[in-house]
């Protein structure tokens, strides 16, 4: 499974050019076995809400079509995502979304899309970029 960060999530929907060739293959090549944590919803719709980006559209909008022109699938923080979040000693940095991003991750077994230099560093998890 290849799970969207919140940066290639909006990035791929409003600007793909600023996705890494590899990143751009992978989200091509593996169309039906994207996803995203649910928390990168509640990120992209502060950034809108804050001014700090223009979809050119509402914000239940935005979400909706960028969810459905790959499709992407939704992945809620679990019980064992949570735990994970909080006591993975691999998490250098104390931003909550990106913690719960990475354990959403680790926890499905699988490779994260991100330009999040923070989150390469991880110990054990598999980033592409």
């Amino acid at each position: 499974m290849i799970i969207l960060d919140t940066c290639a999530l909006i990035y791929d929907a409003l600007t793909p050019e600023r996705l890494s060739k590899k990143a751009a293959r992978i989200i091509e090549e593996e169309g039906g076995r994207l996803a995203c944590s649910d928390i990168s919803l509640w990120e992209v719709a502060m950034l809108i809400a804050k001014g700090r980006l223009d979809p050119g559209t509402d914000t239940l909008s935005f979400i909706r079509l960028a969810l459905a022109a790959r499709p992407i699938q939704v992945i809620p923080i679990t019980p064992e995502i949570a735990a994970l979040s909080a006591t993975h000693d691999g998490f250098s940095h104390f931003d909550p979304a990106d913690r719960l991003i990475a354990a959403t991750t680790l926890q499905c077994r699988g490779k994260l899309v991100t330009c999040d230099q923070h989150l390469h560093k991880v110990k054990g998890l598999p980033v592409i970029w």
